[in-house]
């Protein structure tokens, strides 16, 4: 959520911005914003004069029935009852004002940052960098799938089954390269000196719309039928809300994190389920990184949090990029973000392993989230998040570039003490 200062003293920079967000059907909000802060405003002021003069009138009351004009004493407490009236519909009229005024403010989109490449959605993304060279084995690199179920470690027919499409077994070998490849990459934050959390699962609705936007939350979100809990969709939001309503010592900035949790997703929208394969799905476990910092801070860390998630791949030995986010497939509250992508050799291309975000002061103002500065001053803080690894897809890339001619697959020796000293993967008869 942006500064309602910021539409107060420049709305067409905010418009812009939506133009520029190919979010035209928000121009609107703008104006709707500014006319119900001003109308917040005047009742604001209405009701402070009351009470004031309510403090005026009771005194005069007291001063005209000494005197025994009891006559005019009435009036005054006519008035004084008009008065009261008015404050209670005053009180009321601001509630409805204040509600409206919040819906409209969080559908407005964060200001996004100046090298953000224009494009209406993620088939406009820049490529930025690419670190490794993409290898093409000389055989024919199977499915993903394929190559799991040969090597006896997944079961998808019986997640079927059992909990419908989206979902899977992993076995054996596998099973353990899942939690090898989140055990070295927690390990691996923690020597970036990054604090391990395992937060809550569950978090209350008003945490979620503080960490997304509404659109999100409709497409993402499981809600815990008749309770006031959703299941999260990453770490990040149970992460982001520790920090909710909190005054943070200026001193302990930064705040750097790292957290593992199961993350659940509707994917409803455009991309949606895979009918075959484990890239999207409804339930995988991750291993996030979560900053909370001053907002002069912010930027530094961005280009920290990606390289974390690129050196971590490239000491696994597979090729990756950095594709910069253009402006339409930023989320509302992301100022700026970029995706870290793996190469595929069965594909010949990269696709999606990670995402860097940096959404400035957007949670913190829903949330609350401030620090106190060396001056005493209170401030909203900045916050961001990256993934580390989320292993489904992780474990895509992992088979396709360690695939061995005969069906094998390779273990980087970084990831051996975590194997128990396996170097290979082989396929079960």
């Amino acid at each position: 959520m942006i500064d309602i200062n910021l539409i107060r003293t420049n709305p067409e920079l905010v418009k812009e911005n939506i133009k520029k967000k190919f979010q035209d059907h928000k121009l609107a909000l703008v104006d709707e914003a500014l006319t119900l802060d001003g109308k917040r405003r005047a009742l604001i002021s209405e009701g402070d004069a009351l009470r004031a003069a309510r403090n005026v009138l009771s005194k005069k009351v007291g001063e005209l029935m000494k005197a025994g004009k009891r006559e005019e004493a009435e009036e005054v407490k006519a008035q004084v009852k008009a008065d009261a009236e008015r404050l209670v519909a005053i009180e009321k009229e601001s509630e409805e004002v204040e509600v409206a005024l919040k819906k409209a403010m969080m559908s407005i989109p964060n200001i996004i940052a100046d090298d953000v490449p224009l494009g209406k959605d993620d088939s406009e993304n820049v490529e930025l960098q690419r670190f490794g060279e993409p290898k093409q084995p000389d055989f024919e690199v199977p499915y993903h799938l394929d190559i799991l179920e040969k090597l006896d470690g997944i079961d998808v027919d019986s997640a079927r089954r059992t909990s419908g499409q989206g979902f899977y077994y992993l076995t054996g070998d596998i099973a353990r390269l899942h939690s090898a490849v989140l055990t070295y990459a927690r390990d691996f934050m923690i020597d970036k000196g990054f604090t391990y959390v395992i937060p809550p699962f569950m978090i209350h609705g008003d945490v979620v719309s503080g960490v997304m936007s509404f659109a999100e939350m409709e497409n993402m979100m499981y809600k815990i039928e008749g309770e006031d809990l959703y299941l999260i969709g990453t770490s990040e939001h149970s992460m982001i809300g520790r920090f909710m309503g909190q005054i943070i010592d200026g001193n302990k900035l930064p705040l750097t994190l790292t957290s593992y949790s199961p993350c659940f997703r509707k994917e409803k929208g455009a991309h949606g389920i895979e009918e075959r394969g484990i890239y999207r799905i409804h339930q995988f476990e991750k291993q996030e990184m979560v900053v909370v910092c001053r907002p002069e801070e912010s930027e530094e860390w961005y280009e920290k949090l990606w390289s974390y998630t690129v050196e971590l791949f490239r000491s696994l030995e597979i090729p990756v990029r950095q594709l910069g986010c253009c402006s339409g497939d930023l989320a509302d509250l992301k100022y700026k973000s970029c995706d870290v992508e793996a190469w595929s050799p069965r594909q010949k291309k990269y696709f999606e392993v990670g995402s860097c975000s940096n959404l400035t002061d957007a949670q913190a103002r829903r949330l609350a989230i401030r620090y106190k500065d060396s001056d005493g001053k209170v401030k909203l803080a900045h916050t961001l998040n990256n993934t580390v690894v989320a292993p489904p897809r992780m474990l895509i890339a992992f088979v396709e570039n360690h695939l061995q001619a005969d069906g094998s697959v390779y273990i980087p020796e970084v990831l051996r003490p975590y194997m128990g000293g396996k170097s290979v993967i082989a396929p079960k008869n």
